[in-house]
């Protein structure tokens, strides 16, 4: 019995020691940095057209995907787009390696593996995502086609129980919206930062942009949990929404330009402060 302790203590170590070695190859950082650039290019996209659309000046409320279908319809647009999903790409690595080697330190107690099983997953998400990008990229067509969120809620509610298994999913999309409000209003978001590197007035920038950011993404995310509870509720996914549906609720609200158009422009300070992070954010000890 103790020489079989002995030899999985061993192969947990080696295990450490590669998984620390991963996390802090340049070329980890790298795609790291290029990562959180091609993120904040989609979110000012993103939050550009739904604030172009708020001011009544063209525009529209689009997610993600159309932001890239956006990007592909301008001067050099495919060589645009094609950076953009290298850098989700990118980005899509990066939180693996957090989520296995634990580079940001979250440990292995219930909130650290919480967190990184989070990493897992948003890297998901933007691994579908660069997906996308590449499929505009080589002139896939997505029209008539359900969106991701209605597309995956009625996957779901094919399984036993699958009604509840969206309630979930819906009161853990609020739960992280929370989070992002939270994380917004305290500016913790700011103890990954290379502050010693950065200028006073860089310090006050990714501040405001960051509050504004992240404040804005939680209620985007809010609105989105809502929407899967309620297609939960009625046992219709049509009525799941994703970034682009959000936004649309918003706007047809009472002042709902103006709702949008605060949202809209917070989804651009998020984009911005994405740069910021792609700068000087702290990756693997870096």
């Amino acid at each position: 019995m103790g020489e079989t302790n002995s030899a999985i203590k061993d192969v947990k170590e080696a295990a450490d020691e590669v998984a620390e070695k991963v996390g802090k190859n340049p070329w980890v950082e790298r795609l790291a940095r290029f990562g959180y650039a091609a993120k904040g290019v989609v979110y000012i996209v993103v939050g550009a057209l739904a604030t172009l659309a708020a001011l009544g000046m063209g525009g529209e409320t689009t997610g993600t995907k159309g932001a890239m279908r956006s990007i592909v319809r301008q001067p050099f647009g495919r060589v645009m787009l094609g950076v953009v999903a290298f850098g989700l790409l990118g980005y899509v690595i990066w939180r693996l390696v957090q989520a296995i080697t634990d580079a940001d330190d979250k440990g292995t107690d219930a909130k650290g593996i919480a967190l990184r099983l989070g990493y897992t997953g948003s890297g998901l998400v933007y691994a579908g995502l660069a997906y996308s990008a590449a499929r505009i990229l080589f002139g896939a067509s997505d029209d008539g086609q359900p969106s991701a969120a209605e597309s995956w809620t009625a996957r779901v509610m094919e399984f036993p129980f699958g009604n509840w298994l969206v309630v979930l999913g819906g009161l853990s999309v609020i739960g992280y919206g929370l989070y992002q409000c939270y994380k917004g209003y305290t500016a913790k978001f700011r103890k990954r930062l290379k502050t010693g590197e950065m200028s006073e007035r860089g310090i006050l920038w990714a501040t405001r942009s960051g509050r504004f950011g992240f404040i804005a993404r939680g209620i985007v995310f809010l609105i989105v949990g809502a929407f899967l509870i309620v297609a939960a509720w009625h046992y219709d996914s049509s009525q799941a929404k994703g970034l682009d549906g959000a936004l649309q609720v918003l706007i047809q609200q009472s002042y709902g330009k103006w709702l949008l158009g605060g949202v809209a422009l917070g989804l651009v300070a998020y984009g911005f402060y994405m740069l910021i992070e792609a700068r000087y954010r702290r990756i693997a000890g870096s």
